[in-house]
């Protein structure tokens, strides 16, 4: 009789511990090494004197998954159902940016929730699909957890914070596997870019029981006042939530404050890309041929250089 090894003792806990979906990615050994992810565009930014076409995802964004070995497909918003689905079934994850949307009404809120719902649904089925929200992706995915808007108003529109780790934290999927010498940076010094107005309190999240069962909190941070959730992720999905912009600082040059560009900035940048581009990698989406493939990349668009004193150095424009 054939006893089980250690390893697979390990798989099995881990499974137990993990939910199904977690699950089947580790029983999954084959990496898909071409991984290709969606950003989702959004509604154009009010008074924005480059702006063609009903939609924008910033530049920083690509390159930000580039530099971890992924392309990008975009996704542009006022698109089908059906669009979506088939979208959906060819890429390998999907990231939600930072903006300045309505999380409830707007184009971005609509087809996010579309992919939200087909990605909660594919990985109950072991089909393993990451999502990652920044800044306003993170708030948008509280929204649909919740199906509320619980966010509060924070001073925390332009700085650079140290995040208040979670005992959680070092055993999480997303920070498990940082350098040592980082995470301790990401501790102690001001290297995480912070530009919104709107936060998950600590406070709001305890009082609601979907996000409680759903996410678990990596980090926090304090604007003086309110202390607010900076990194989450799902406890049984590969979902994963930053309020903070790991994509500027080695891709955004505004000259203002909470802008950072210290070698630890730009690592943590590189080491949150990497590691989501290597939970993509275990998902196994294709496109149904190579030409639908090649023109569906974001290399058959241009983007356009609006300035170094712009929020955005380079934005993608979409009809």
């Amino acid at each position: 009789m054939c006893r089980p090894t250690v390893a697979v003792l390990a798989v099995l806990a881990a499974c137990i511990w993990s939910g199904p979906s977690l699950c089947a990615a580790a029983r999954s050994q084959q990496l898909n090494t071409r991984p290709i992810i969606g950003v989702l565009a959004q509604e154009n930014l009010p008074g924005d004197q480059f702006a063609h076409g009903s939609s924008y995802i910033a530049a920083s964004y690509v390159k930000y998954m580039e530099s971890a070995g992924a392309r990008v497909v975009p996704i542009r918003i006022n698109r089908t159902e059906e669009e979506y689905v088939k979208i959906f079934h060819s890429i390998n994850g999907l990231l939600l940016p930072g903006g300045d949307v309505d999380l409830q009404t707007s184009q971005f809120s609509r087809a996010a929730k579309i992919f939200y719902i087909l990605a909660l649904r594919a990985n109950d089925a072991g089909d393993y699909f990451p999502i990652w929200g920044t800044c306003q992706g993170f708030q948008q995915l509280t929204v649909f957890t919740a199906n509320k808007n619980l966010l509060t108003l924070t001073d925390t529109k332009a700085v650079a914070l140290p995040l208040t780790l979670t005992p959680a934290a070092q055993s999480s999927r997303l920070f498990r596997s940082f350098p040592k010498d980082l995470l301790q940076s990401l501790a102690d010094e001001n290297i995480t870019s912070n530009f919104h107005s709107w936060s998950l309190s600590i406070q709001n999240y305890s009082r609601n029981a979907k996000l409680r069962r759903f996410y678990k909190v990596l980090s926090t941070n304090s604007d003086g006042k309110k202390e607010f959730i900076s990194t989450m992720e799902a406890y049984k999905y590969p979902f994963y939530a930053v309020q903070w912009h790991p994509e500027k600082s080695p891709f955004e040059w505004i000259d203002k404050p909470g802008m950072v560009h210290s070698i630890n900035a730009v690592r943590a940048s590189f080491y949150t890309a990497s590691f989501f581009v290597s939970e993509a990698m275990k998902n196994q989406h294709r496109f149904s041929n190579p030409h639908e493939e090649e023109t569906a990349l974001i290399y058959n668009f241009l983007p356009i250089y609006r300035g170094s004193d712009a929020v955005f150095v380079q934005n993608y424009y979409f009809d």
